[in-house]
């Protein structure tokens, strides 16, 4: 799959840092939508067709484990990739066994993200077949 088909949802509530990652991923042949909060992501996911949902677990509002629940109540299939702030591998372990694909931890680190995404999408690509 070449990177210009690939559509990632990303969804975190700190808009510098979302807008900034979307712009380095757009960079890279991504295309990229952003949502401010859990509800408008749910609501971009039951209108849309995404490859992959990036996700933040600290946001006010529906945090991060309630959209994961929400998300894969409407798609069990779209891969997603949880990040977690403040040191949290818990609340990462907590998403991964409610369906997320895999977290990263803040600050990111872009190349580690874009392996993530590949791993995702491979995986998700060779369970189609099966």
């Amino acid at each position: 799959m070449e990177n210009q088909k690939i559509k990632i949802l990303l969804i975190d509530d700190e808009e510098e840092f979302i807008s900034t990652l979307a712009e380095r991923l757009e960079l890279r042949g991504y295309q990229c939508q952003t949502a401010g909060d859990g509800e408008s992501g749910i609501q971009m996911i039951e209108n849309e067709r995404f490859d992959i949902a990036i996700l933040d677990l600290m946001m006010p509002g529906l945090n991060g484990l309630n959209t994961l629940r929400q998300i894969k109540e409407i798609t069990k299939e779209l891969p997603v990739i949880l990040l977690t702030g403040h040191g949290s591998t818990k609340d990462g372990m907590e998403g991964m066994r409610i369906g997320a694909f895999d977290f990263l931890i803040k600050p990111l680190d872009i190349y580690a993200l874009i392996d993530k995404i590949k791993s995702a999408l491979n995986s998700k690509s060779t369970q189609v077949g099966s």
